[in-house]
């Protein structure tokens, strides 16, 4: 599902219109950005959790050259689905 069938479907559902429906995701979007950068998790109810993680620098050696490589220290984005989230996906496979 993409961008504007997810917003189709969530303004079928709501009653809202198209145009604010997709004010609001990018607002969500932009919130849950601004948190993630800031290194806090982000925690939606019956859903799961979106989180960083922070990946330590490394010095690595090219095997060809001999030359030693720094990679600088980065933050990964992860996402943990909630156990609600996981039973209802299950559901589907175990009738």
């Amino acid at each position: 599902m993409n961008e504007k069938e997810f917003i189709d479907a969530l303004s079928a559902k709501t009653g809202i219109d198209d145009k604010r429906i997709s004010k609001l995701m990018s607002s969500v979007a932009d919130i849950v950005s601004s948190n993630l950068q800031e290194g806090k998790d982000v925690t939606i109810q019956g859903f799961g959790v979106f989180e960083t993680k922070k990946k330590m620098e490394k010095i690595e050696v090219n095997a060809s050259t001999g030359k030693r490589i720094l990679f600088p220290p980065k933050l990964l984005v992860g996402f943990r689905p909630s156990s609600l989230l996981k039973e209802r996906i299950n559901s589907v496979l175990n009738g």
